[in-house]
């Protein structure tokens, strides 16, 4: 018989194996009914703490998803731990859509050559190609305007010398898509010797191969001439009624050419000129400019300033002293018995003066015709020089051909404001002086009288009665405090968010983009419609749309 000790160990022995085996079998039934899956639960439900989730917070292995470290995230990006491109030494964000990034040394080379040789980027110029949509910069009143069927036709004359492909090419794009096909006859591209011979074939290839450029001729003179005698040339080849110039860096706006014709076709010895919009040389954004006119200051520079008197109808023409010189419109024939341009002016300078001049004291009249709108690319200096073979600069001398021939007795105040001048050779001026008596011209005191009383003589200030100065001073409104005819006030909600638009920075700030704030009755959301259909905050700065965003700048009050 086995011992005590021995049967309890045999017991204890057989009672483990049973609970063994009972324990597996259990654990076998709990995977047949779970499919297979062991799932294990926390002691305690934290899930009443997040009180903004519907369902009981799970595990990785709960949800049926991977580990941690293995999950996919992608769906869940957080926008502020992406990476972000900024310019070295700079937090300034890089924008990849920008029309100007520079994402290569290939990229960077255009830029530079195109600011090297042509004062402007060269690199957002082929970017922007051929042609492009720019803003309707006309006033409201012109939108409607008709014009008559039987207009003059219309040579355009494009006169350029070493100007970027891209550049010129929208030039003509522009003016050959912008214009009635029945009323230009030709474009010619006048080719002042240009040093890039590749430029040349290039453009000659497109003019080849596009059908739509059937009217564009490219002409190449003898030798090289200058602007001015590049522009008899092509004036001289030309057969329309009336001859349009341009500079080979502009962009024709919508029905730019209707209303110049319009008024030649009143009288033949209007001269006229589009109002010239700016287009930024670094960027190529194309923005509104005011109505100004030209003028100049004793030295002959020419230079814009405001109207004298405040524009109240928009789409009739404004009266100028002077034009810019680079966009104008002419009858043909009147071109020819004015005199043209004259011959003796070298490359550049003078000539816009002087063919002002010309018109006004000769019979004609100059005016700028607000309903057309041409785009000018204002470049910050002039890539190519205009130095004679002597080494004279060209616009000093050709300054002192015309004030010998029109100025006069006023010609002291020239010579007192271009010291040294008078020392300069002028050249033959028996021709100009031939012409202004065959004309029967006025004289200089006539044109200062009528048409350019806002030019000083020097010392006129000092002569001035208190009573003109309280005058002058009561004419002129500081655009802050400036009277406009008001039709009504309101403010501006965004209705999803129930926010109100209001400045980032002060009413004041030019330049200042929008935001929405929460809507409270304050000067920054106080906004108002003029007659002009302007939109103006607190009554000082307007709403404009300009390089892509919304902002606050100054009302162009057209």
């Amino acid at each position: 018989m086995p011992s005590t000790i021995v049967t309890i160990k045999r017991f204890l022995a057989f009672f483990c194996l049973c609970l063994f085996l009972w324990l597996i079998f259990i654990s076998s039934q709990s995977n047949t009914a779970k499919g297979g899956i062991k799932k294990y639960k926390s002691k305690h439900n934290y899930s009443h703490i997040y009180r903004n989730k519907k369902d009981v917070i799970k595990t990785p292995d709960e949800s049926g998803k991977k580990p941690f470290m293995l999950r996919d995230f992608s769906k869940n990006e957080r926008d502020d731990l992406k990476p972000k491109l900024v310019y070295r030494g700079t937090d300034e964000e890089i924008d990849p859509n920008d029309i100007g990034l520079v994402k290569n040394a290939e990229d960077k080379k255009i830029r530079d050559d195109g600011y090297k040789n042509f004062a402007y980027n060269s690199l957002v110029s082929k970017r922007l190609g051929f042609h492009r949509k720019i803003n309707d910069t006309r006033h409201q009143q012109c939108l409607n305007k008709s014009f008559s069927e039987t207009l003059p036709s219309a040579s355009v004359i494009i006169c350029f010398y070493n100007e970027d492909f891209y550049t010129l090419m929208r030039t003509v794009h522009s003016v050959v898509r912008r214009s009635p096909r029945n009323i230009v006859k030709e474009v010619l591209l006048i080719n002042d010797h240009s040093e890039d011979a590749s430029i040349i074939k290039a453009v000659q290839a497109e003019l080849d191969d596009n059908s739509e450029l059937s009217v564009v001729k490219l002409l190449n003179p003898p030798e090289r001439l200058g602007l001015i005698r590049a522009r008899i040339f092509g004036a001289r080849k030309a057969s329309g009624d009336v001859l349009v110039f341009l500079d080979s860096h502009v962009e024709a706006n919508v029905q730019w050419l209707e209303p110049l014709l319009s008024r030649i076709e009143e009288n033949r010895t209007n001269v006229v000129t589009p109002v010239i919009d700016i287009i930024n040389p670094d960027t190529f954004s194309y923005g509104p400019s005011p109505l100004v006119r030209g003028g100049f200051n004793w030295g002959l520079n020419f230079k814009w300033e405001g109207l004298p008197n405040r524009v109240e109808v928009f789409d009739q023409p404004i009266l100028s002293p002077t034009m810019a010189g680079g966009l104008f419109a002419m009858d043909r024939k009147y071109f020819e018995e004015l005199g043209e341009y004259d011959p003796g002016l070298d490359i550049w300078g003078g000539e816009n003066l002087e063919i002002s001049f010309r018109i006004w004291m000769c019979g004609g009249r100059l005016d700028i015709i607000p309903c057309s709108r041409v785009g000018h690319v204002f470049r910050k200096r002039r890539p190519y020089t205009s130095t004679s073979k002597g080494g004279v600069d060209t616009q000093t001398r050709n300054s002192l051909r015309v004030a010998k021939v029109w100025l006069g007795d006023y010609i002291k105040h020239f010579y007192a404001t271009a010291a040294g001048v008078e020392t300069l050779d002028a050249g033959d001026l028996t021709d100009r002086l031939k012409l202004r008596e065959k004309l029967q011209c006025k004289d200089f005191a006539w044109y200062h009288k009528n048409i350019y009383p806002e030019l000083e003589i020097p010392g006129q200030e000092a002569k001035k009665k208190p009573n003109d100065k309280v005058k002058n001073l009561q004419k002129y409104e500081r655009w802050d405090q400036r009277t406009r005819n008001y039709t009504s006030s309101f403010q501006l909600k965004h209705i999803p968010s129930n926010l109100c638009v209001e400045p980032v920075e002060s009413v004041t700030a030019k330049g200042s983009r929008l935001k929405l704030s929460t809507c409270l009755r304050s000067k920054k959301q106080s906004w108002y419609t003029t007659v002009r259909f302007e939109w103006v905050v607190a009554r000082l700065l307007c709403m404009d749309a300009g390089k892509g965003e919304v902002r606050l700048m100054k009302c162009h009050e057209m």
